[in-house]
């Protein structure tokens, strides 16, 4: 058969590489190279799978759980790695069980899958203008020329980092094969705030505290690491919560400084630093306990005098101030644009695909696989997961 994938990404080329063995496979790409957004996944460090179990994979799925137990079957996180250290490429397992490339570049994962797809024709700088149905062919246009092929792949991506070709297309292409489209939103994405001191706090970062969520009825709590932009938050707990509040109604935020620590523990504490520090001022005192420039947009907040004495610390201000660090409000004004988001949530409605072969089940011969499919993943490899398993099950079971 003469197979079209559209799309050099890593569910292409793993795709092509699987089918080049018993089919004619060409591979386009408007973009000048193969692998351009996994060029800087990881921080161009390409962080392509996760060492867990298929538990573990489910946890960290956002959206389409149930879709990717077929493909996670037929090719696991464990599969993924030994697939990978088969075609020669060595790889090692950080924090958190990320699987990276043991060389640290992004480049060698390319390299790899470009070697696995050796077989294959790849049409760079070859944008597709327009895929249609003939009889039992399908009529591929590109800017160059026409084509016809019997199948056809579309691994597109989403729209997340546009500047790496990922613009849609494929949602287009769906589109006029009578797909449904749902609604792409920023994923794994800074968060944008409306508070009044957030540019004094851009570049401080936060260690083991805890951000809360409140929307339509649920409750959102991630522990960890955090940061303040220019605009807003950003870091692991940040990113993680923006894929479940995307798609959320009057979403209010809070900051927890001290999670380790109950009230009353709190409580204990600053009295104890309160009789050690009697003749500081309070601007030293609570610096303590914050960032400095942190402490001084407390004390504004609290209404309490910077230079005002440790020793007239009243039990009211104590009351308030453990108030303000375990239940800081942020204001949510948005999410930072699709543009700027590590993934899209959103794409090609699931049930419009068989989840065994990746088919679609509108037009037979048409697949999509990777981002364009409507399922999105936690960071740690869950993401490219999910490109690679969606690949090979439709490698594997195209007909």
């Amino acid at each position: 058969m003469k197979i079209a994938i559209i799309g050099a990404g890593p569910a292409g080329m793993l795709a092509g590489g699987f089918l080049s063995s018993n089919h004619e496979v060409h591979i386009f790409d408007k973009n000048e190279k193969c692998g351009k957004k996994l060029y800087i996944t990881g921080k161009g460090r390409c962080n392509l799978t996760n060492n867990c179990n298929k538990d573990e994979f489910f946890n960290n799925v956002v959206n389409g759980k149930k879709f990717m137990y077929s493909s996670i079957n037929q090719f696991s996180p464990e599969d993924i790695i030994s697939f990978f250290e088969n075609i020669g490429l060595k790889l090692k397992t950080e924090r958190g069980n990320r699987v990276f490339p043991e060389s640290d570049k992004s480049s060698d994962v390319i390299k790899a899958l470009e070697k696995f797809s050796k077989d294959c024709k790849i049409h760079l700088n070859e944008k597709v203008e327009k895929i249609s149905k003939k009889n039992e062919e399908f009529l591929i246009k590109t800017h160059k020329k026409e084509y016809l092929f019997d199948r056809v792949i579309i691994s597109t991506g989403g729209i997340s980092y546009p500047l790496t070709g990922s613009t849609g297309d494929g949602y287009k292409f769906a589109e006029e094969f009578g797909h449904t489209i749902t609604k792409p939103k920023p994923a794994l994405v800074a968060i944008e705030l409306k508070d009044w001191f957030i540019k004094d706090l851009q570049g401080i970062s936060l260690k083991n505290v805890k951000i809360k969520a409140t929307s339509d009825n649920k409750n959102f709590e991630y522990f960890g690491e955090m940061l303040f932009t220019d605009k807003g938050i950003s870091g692991p707990i940040v990113l993680t919560l923006s894929s479940f509040i995307n798609r959320a109604n009057e979403i209010k935020l809070f900051l927890d400084f001290k999670p380790a620590l109950s009230e009353d523990k709190l409580l204990s504490r600053i009295l104890r630093d309160v009789d050690q520090c009697k003749n500081k001022t309070m601007s030293n005192f609570v610096s303590l306990y914050l960032p400095k420039t942190l402490a001084n947009i407390f004390l504004k907040l609290l209404n309490i005098d910077n230079q005002q004495k440790v020793n007239s610390f009243t039990v009211k201000q104590r009351e308030d101030f453990i108030k303000l660090l375990k239940n800081f409000p942020l204001t949510f004004k948005n999410l930072y644009p699709i543009e700027s988001a590590i993934i899209t949530s959103g794409g090609v409605a699931l049930n419009e695909i068989n989840p065994k072969t990746m088919e679609s089940k509108l037009v037979k011969g048409l697949y999509f696989i990777g981002e364009v499919l409507d399922v999105d993943c936690l960071t740690g490899g869950f993401n490219l997961t999910q490109a690679f398993s969606t690949a090979y099950a439709c490698s594997h079971n195209l007909t």
